[in-house]
């Protein structure tokens, strides 16, 4: 089935795509032919709808003997199988090649201010008003009959059918009729899509199509051999996993669902989306010509609700979006199934069947160019930062591209940034070692209770497509998704696609507001909040970030907004007994501050790195090449911050580290060579200084652990949860004692991150003495790291103090 072109029409005082003004249907050019209308009817209205349209129509150069009518089993409101009319098969058995053409009735919504659109009230009292009943066909037609519409699918000659039925790779036991049917039914939908708008491209018969695919018949065929088993018995396993799996959409559905997402996340977000408008319509352009798939980030339950909102009031088609097989629950699994969500396992490693299945799946979403998402970080962060990409899916999609399934596939980074998140509880719960509550129906109405208090506004931003096609040339040969050469590959993509999601995130005011409090060591007035900020909104500008909205972080109306929204979800305190308001991070709200301070963090990383570099530098006295010492401790900060954040190549990195000190000091490598009293000059010149507000809670994470594998011994057998628990009670006490300042470096997240690096390291299996003098080493690293930041917020607070310029 090829997917037809979809009309635009720009609306005004409307966002986006809307449907066209519904065209008339036009008489089936017969060129001499005998002509055969297949009447797609479910009653006896729609019938005399059909063939009232056909008398009235009719050319007067064609005679009404010339026209033949045949009814084909209805596509809609079938209640039961139905046999198929004897005298299609004869029409295609006899000579004279006739022309075939499918009818059907199409059913309109209400027009309301001009717009043909569902209401919630009429979709849930009335239901789908693109498919009325019998009774509710009589009445449309007595009280609004221009709600109804005649389609008129594209014809084809029965010997053109016939071929692609011998050639097609159809089901063996498909008769011609019967394809004839399908085909019918997909060309009325096609022509019917045209007459809805875009928002209505669903695929129909998957399940036949799919399972029919010579693909996947002899993919079954060899697992039947290899399994032992008969190959009945594997293809019943498939269908039935494909049911698992598959989505199942329906235009109603998709329609209720976009007014119920906007009833639930405006009980919470403000009253509209904010998101470019022109770039959807970049990206609807992409979609004509190729599949194209969303990689949100994952920051809360509402990530996907709200992106498939945005895409539906543009007039796009729902995504097929990847969702964990935890979410089938009812009533949610069965109305997202509906909408566009297919479900996937947890982990199918060593069931070849589900795998060979769920390739199938994705080779049919690509050749039909339907869109995809799913989250490239797998789960919801619950540190705020990006994660690392998970390459599951990704790899069956560079597989499949590779196998030519698509000519090319467009990867869409897509960020999605909320100014507050109800979230937020949950991840403080879970970091300081509570489990993640289950999901089911109590969870459904959890969130839903959730979203009571005004929490700002929800952003979505669309970073810059990345073309497969590009993105890996003639680098990677198809074949297995999990081979070493591939999986290099896939990596290289997804990291690809983590950059540009970070380039694409929005800073917003509560991100900046709570990096300025978690940095500084007591309560702040407006006005000294304002002065933390100048800076930083400085560097903002200067590197031309992205944000949601005009900074006004530097002005106390800007200020005390952003606060007032901070104090109202108890993240922030004030007093406001004395002179003057002061304000705080709240008590045990250290770890949901910092959540909004980590969705912004890696865009200072860089400076942040080069300001510890140039220190590293000035500290070392005997140091012969000090530009040597500068970019071997920056490499070593890369290289120990490796898993938490996104790095450029080598090459790239120095580059990125050279262009953030010219933005201070254009000279400064020459300044560099000049010795330790000219470097810590150089360093001054940063505005902000960031290493302490960025990097600390980080590193005092990974001492906590890397002082605790020192006390384990060398023989001992590593049991995690245990560790880590021993780490959250240290970190406790390193606090107490002070020697860890960020309250927010007590997480479970951050400890998780640093055992991975230490893992890496080999730091983990038992051994004997050399692995001691490695783990001292690491912690020793440690120190010496945190030692330059105490150093750092030294200088901060020297010029905080005005000891300093």
């Amino acid at each position: 089935m090829e997917e037809g072109e979809l009309s635009r029409v720009e609306s005004p005082g409307r966002s986006g795509l809307r449907d066209a003004e519904p065209p008339e249907a036009t008489w089936p050019f017969v060129a001499g032919r005998r002509l055969i209308f297949l009447l797609d009817a479910s009653s006896g209205i729609q019938r005399r709808i059909l063939k009232r349209w056909i008398e009235t129509n009719r050319p007067e150069s064609i005679s009404p003997g010339s026209c033949e009518l045949i009814d084909i089993p209805p596509s809609r409101r079938q209640r039961r199988a139905q046999r198929l009319d004897p005298r299609l098969e004869a029409c295609l058995a006899v000579g004279g090649d006739p022309l075939l053409a499918p009818l059907r009735v199409a059913w309109l919504p209400a027009e309301t201010d001009g717009v043909r659109e569902a209401r919630f009230r009429d979709l849930l009292t009335l239901g789908d008003p693109r498919d009325p009943g019998l009774l509710r066909q009589a009445w449309v037609l007595r009280r609004d009959a221009d709600r109804h519409r005649v389609v008129v699918a594209e014809a084809a000659p029965a010997s053109a059918l016939r071929t692609r039925w011998r050639q097609g790779g159809s089901d063996a036991t498909q008769s011609l009729a019967e394809f004839v049917v399908r085909q019918a039914h997909l060309a009325l939908e096609r022509a019917e899509r045209r007459l809805r708008g875009a928002r209505y491209k669903v695929p129909r018969f998957v399940h036949e199509e799919i399972l029919a695919r010579p693909a996947l018949r002899g993919g079954l065929a060899l697992l039947a051999r290899e399994l032992g088993k008969p190959e009945a018995a594997v293809a019943k396993q498939a269908a039935r996993y494909l049911r698992e799996i598959a989505a199942a959409h329906s235009p109603y559905v998709i329609d209720l669902t976009a007014r119920l997402i906007r009833r639930l996340y405006t009980r919470g977000y403000g009253e509209r989306l904010h998101y470019d408008r022109v770039k959807l319509r970049e990206i609807y352009a992409l979609t004509q010509g190729h599949p194209v798939i969303f990689l949100p980030t994952h920051k809360s339950n509402l990530d996907h609700l709200v992106l498939q909102y945005a895409l539906h009031e543009n007039g796009h088609p729902p995504n097929h979006a990847a969702g964990g097989i935890n979410m089938n629950f009812f009533p949610v699994g069965p109305l997202v199934r509906r909408s566009g969500l297919f479900f996937i396992r947890r982990s199918f490693k060593d069931n070849p069947v589900y795998k060979l299945v769920l390739r199938q799946y994705i080779d049919y979403l690509l050749e039909k160019r339907f869109s995809l998402e799913w989250y490239i970080e797998g789960g919801r962060s619950r540190s705020g930062k990006l994660l690392p990409p998970r390459f599951g899916l990704l790899a069956y999609v560079i597989d499949s591209f590779r196998r030519g399934r698509a000519e090319d596939v467009y990867l869409i980074p897509t960020a999605i940034a909320y100014d507050q998140i109800q979230d937020v509880g949950d991840y403080v719960a879970e970091s300081r070692g509570g489990k993640k509550q289950s999901e089911g129906f109590g969870w459904f109405v959890g969130i839903v209770r959730g979203l009571q208090e005004r929490l700002g506004y929800i952003h979505i931003r669309f970073g810059e497509p990345l073309s497969l096609a590009k993105a890996l040339g003639e680098s990677m040969p198809s074949g297995d998704p999990d081979a070493d050469e591939q999986s290099l590959a896939v990596a290289k993509v997804a990291f690809e696609v983590a950059v540009r999601i970070n380039r694409a995130t929005p800073i917003t005011p509560t991100s900046l507001v709570t990096l300025a409090l978690l940095g500084a060591d007591r309560a702040l007035t407006v006005e000294e909040t304002v002065t933390v900020l100048k800076n930083w909104v400085r560097y903002v500008r200067r590197h031309a970030l992205p944000t949601t909205e005009i900074l006004e972080l530097d002005t106390p109306e800007g200020v005390r907004a952003a606060l007032a929204a901070l104090v109202s979800s108890g993240v922030v305190t004030t007093f406001a007994e004395g002179p003057e308001p002061i304000y705080a991070i709240g008590e045990n709200q250290h770890l949901a501050a910092a959540y909004y301070r980590n969705t912004i963090v890696h865009f200072f990383v860089s400076s942040a790195i080069a300001e510890l570099a140039l220190l590293s530098a000035a500290e070392d006295a005997a140091a012969a090449d000090r530009p040597a010492e500068f970019w071997s401790e920056a490499l070593r900060l890369r290289d120990l911050l490796k898993f938490e954040f996104f790095f450029a190549e080598k090459e790239e990195f120095r580059a990125e580290i050279d262009r953030e000190v010219q933005l201070h000091t254009p000279d400064w490598q020459r300044r560099l060579e000049a010795g330790s009293e000219p470097i810590r000059a150089l360093l001054l010149q940063f505005r902000p200084l960031t290493a302490h507000r960025v990097l600390r809670p980080f590193l005092e994470a990974y001492r906590v652990v890397s002082d605790e594998l020192e006390q384990l011994g060398p023989q001992a057998s590593f049991d995690e949860p245990s560790f880590m628990a021993r780490c959250l009670a240290r970190g406790k006490q390193y606090q107490l004692q002070r020697r860890i300042q960020s309250a927010e470096s007590i997480s479970n997240v951050l400890f998780g991150t640093a055992l991975r690096l230490a893992r890496n390291r080999g730091l983990l299996e038992a051994g004997g003495g050399e692995l001691v003098e490695r783990r001292q080493a690491f912690a020793a690293e440690l120190r010496d790291v945190i030692r330059r930041i105490d150093a750092i917020a030294a200088l901060a607070a020297g010029r905080r103090a005005g000891l300093i310029d």
